[in-house]
């Protein structure tokens, strides 16, 4: 009897221990049931999984545009340049282009470009370390996930925000305070442009300095080669301003890209990184820098050549990357462009240039100087019928004048939202 009964109080306590257990994972499942139910089915299976194929997709591109270094360089800003082999860079993904080698730089400048303009000469951050990247190989600032990841989409990173260019400039949130010329033919154009780092207040908006070189209608046709400097949160992921280049041949839809971040743009220089940090800037009643920006379409070949400085060959834009600028431009641009999210239910308050109006002059507003445009004949000569825009005067302006020294010149930028600007 006795064992039966142990054996009876055995079973009953395991057959309790069964229901307890059984009482303990049901309530389990209704404590934790409303919050699994009140989440969407894909936050709680698909998102995961989402998640997974994006960082794959992510990582797939970086392995396509980050090409193997023979040399990295540790930039003080955080940044690493990869030096890679000339023939190994993006561009020469392009179907056109697999196989080949970049050109020789063309024999013939425009005449008038004799390389003895007093422009000082700015320094990027990180050559600073006395590095270099050998002969034969290129200087590539490397792409990271982050900075993958600050964009609006993949499709979408590296590329400007869709757009019209002049005309609808208030469109998309874009703003500008530009010099032009147009009704003519041009072969390229030149300026030195005053550099700074102006206050950009929201990751999602930029301000730019640059000169454009434009063809085509302003609908879905418009070809654009440009080149200057730039403070870009969402690009860079920092304040710093920056050179860099872009080209579209469809208005900014699918084709082109910043720097060297798609096929297209063809690298020859190992001593300047597209994309870097420009050091040193101005300062507001203080010692000014600019930077020499020239961009000419090479009589010979017909591609699109980039000079920056006082005479460094940084490359060419490949002529069949264009529809109308395989023959010439149309208009010419010099100037500043900021993007105004209006994300706090006003004016941004994101600077252009130095962040103060032209009036103010030198030491104080940003400059543009020396404009000049390259005919049919390469030459490069001054502007005629100068046209200015300020869409937004009250928020950034613009002034041009003329002197022995500056030849055409404009003073340009702002603070953005202020007393008049809303």
């Amino acid at each position: 009897m006795a064992s039966s009964s142990s054996s009876f109080s055995s079973s009953s306590s395991s057959s309790s221990s069964s229901i307890n257990s059984i009482i303990f994972t049901f309530v389990s499942i209704l404590l934790f049931l409303p919050v699994i139910v009140s989440l969407p089915k894909n936050e709680t299976t698909f998102r995961p999984l989402e998640e997974l194929r994006k960082m794959k997709r992510i990582r797939n591109h970086l392995k396509k545009i980050n090409k193997p270094p023979v040399k990295t360089i540790h930039s003080p800003d955080g940044d690493w340049i990869d030096c890679v082999l000339s023939h190994h860079q993006p561009a020469f993904d392009h179907p056109k282009l697999k196989g080949q080698k970049p050109l020789e730089p063309p024999l013939e400048r425009p005449k008038g470009d004799n390389f003895t303009d007093e422009t000082i000469d700015t320094l990027q951050l990180w050559a600073q370390s006395n590095e270099s990247c050998p002969e034969g190989t290129v200087p590539i600032r490397r792409t990271t996930e982050n900075d993958v990841l600050r964009a609006s989409s993949l499709k979408r990173f590296g590329r400007k925000i869709i757009r019209r260019v002049r005309h609808d400039t208030s469109s998309g949130g874009h703003e500008h305070a530009v010099a032009f010329v147009n009704g003519g033919q041009y072969y390229g154009a030149k300026a030195s442009i005053n550099v700074w780092t102006p206050v950009v207040t929201d990751p999602y908006e930029f301000s730019l300095s640059q000169l454009w070189v434009i063809s085509g209608s302003f609908g879905n046709d418009l070809n654009t080669v440009e080149a200057g400097w730039q403070v870009s949160p969402e690009l860079y992921g920092d304040g710093y301003p920056r050179f860099f280049t872009y080209w579209t041949t469809d208005a900014y839809q699918t084709t082109g890209c910043y720097n060297l971040l798609c096929s297209g743009f063809v690298q020859t220089n190992n001593k300047i990184a597209i994309g870097a940090a420009i050091s040193p800037r101005s300062s507001y009643k203080a010692k000014q820098y600019d930077i020499g920006i020239m961009i000419w379409k090479d009589p010979k070949h017909g591609h699109w050549w980039l000079q920056f400085g006082s005479g460094l060959l940084i490359g060419y834009w490949p002529s069949f990357l264009f529809s109308h600028l395989q023959r010439h431009a149309s208009m010419i641009q010099f100037g500043g462009e900021i993007v105004n999210t209006r994300s706090r239910g006003y004016h941004t308050s994101t600077q252009m240039g130095s962040g103060h109006f032209a009036d103010e002059g030198f030491g104080k507003a940003s400059y543009f100087r020396n404009l000049k445009v390259v005919d049919w004949d390469n030459s490069l000569l001054p502007l005629t019928n100068l046209r200015l825009l300020a869409d937004h005067p009250n928020c950034y302006d613009i002034k041009a004048g003329k002197n022995n020294m500056w030849g055409n010149y404009i003073y340009y930028g702002g603070p953005g939202r202020n007393g008049r600007c809303q």
